[in-house]
């Protein structure tokens, strides 16, 4: 199925998010040729959001709040500027309601994330199917301030809720044979508009190395900004793995498989000479079509005009994840 993009402009909420034409177009025009030649009562307000946000104490959403502690995890929390709500959740990537930034905070406002159930299974030896609740009390709530860096070439400061995915890998107990996890998201036709457009192999799939997943940074994530996550930022829960590009952390997860071989993932199935199966941030190791060594921080003045920061390698935790590529050749890593 053709998808058909709007070529008029791109619409964007505010002036100072307007994303590089080249980082951005580049994406868009990618997904059309692809598409031309394929032819509970968890936190109570799960249920009921709207009646949250006539709460007294104010939130940035307006949605349920999510307590949680300051994580001890080693680089946890980045001192750097937080990106604002508004930018955050309204300005992001998410092709199952649209390829505009804006498409997601407009188009996922149907899409039901309750009830919600988590499939683990693979190589495991207690494989199960969880209950968003029971995910939600499976381990205590940290609050994370990881930087995110999109593969675009713009880049985010955002605080997250959730806790390490290694507490939920250690309770079903990973068989010596498993050497990675894959992640699938939810693919609903009915509330995700953007299924119709094809471009993409739906679901979504996902996946990292078995000790990547099981790294510390790595987070299972139920929240930001103190509130349960907004749909059209991956809710009810979603990966976020802080030192590789945004695309590798997938939202709205329904299934986490472990198996013994490296999982297809929908970027490198849609296009395996621009997206490797690591993308890891690397500065020296520009995308084929336009360089990674810059970023441009959403909401900061200037918009497109405003002064590009140096990448940092590793989207700067490199003391915590560089040991992971020892010896492994990091010009093959994108």
């Amino acid at each position: 199925m053709i998808i058909r993009l709007n070529h008029n402009g791109f619409q964007y909420p505010v002036p100072s998010d307007i994303t590089s034409p080249s980082d951005y177009v580049g994406r868009r025009a990618l997904l059309q040729r692809l598409a031309l030649g394929a032819g509970g009562a968890a936190l109570a307000g799960w249920a009921s959001r709207d009646a949250l946000a006539q709460a007294s104490v104010p939130r940035p959403g307006r949605l349920a709040a999510l307590n949680a502690t300051r994580s001890p995890v080693v680089g946890a929390s980045t001192v750097e500027t937080v990106t604002t709500y508004e930018n955050a959740s309204t300005y992001n990537n998410f092709y199952e309601f649209g390829t505009d930034k804006s498409d997601p905070a407009a188009y996922a406002k149907a899409f039901k994330t309750s009830p919600w159930t988590v499939s683990v299974e693979g190589l495991v030896n207690k494989p199960k199917t969880y209950g968003l609740e029971e995910l939600l009390k499976l381990a205590p709530m940290e609050e994370r301030i990881y930087r995110l860096r999109c593969v675009e070439g713009w880049s985010m400061v955002i605080p997250w809720v959730g806790y390490s995915l290694a507490a939920l890998i250690k309770q079903v107990q990973p068989q010596g044979s498993a050497k990675y996890v894959e992640f699938v998201t939810q693919a609903d036709a009915k509330t995700m508009r953007g299924l119709a457009s094809g471009g993409l192999d739906w679901p979504y799939t996902e996946g990292l190395r078995l000790d990547e997943a099981m790294h510390p940074l790595t987070l299972l994530a139920f929240g930001m900004y103190g509130e349960v996550l907004p749909n059209q930022n991956g809710a009810p829960l979603r990966l976020v793995v802080p030192w590789k590009y945004g695309f590798k952390s997938g939202k709205s997860l329904v299934k986490i498989r472990f198996t013994d071989k490296e999982p297809r993932t929908a970027w490198n199935v849609a296009a395996p000479q621009e997206y490797g199966f690591y993308s890891n941030v690397n500065p020296d190791v520009s995308h084929p079509r336009w360089s990674q060594s810059t970023e441009r921080r959403i909401g900061e003045e200037g918009g497109l005009f405003a002064k590009r920061r140096k990448t940092l390698m590793f989207n700067g935790y490199e003391p915590q994840v560089g040991q992971l590529y020892a010896g492994m050749d990091l010009r093959k890593l994108f």
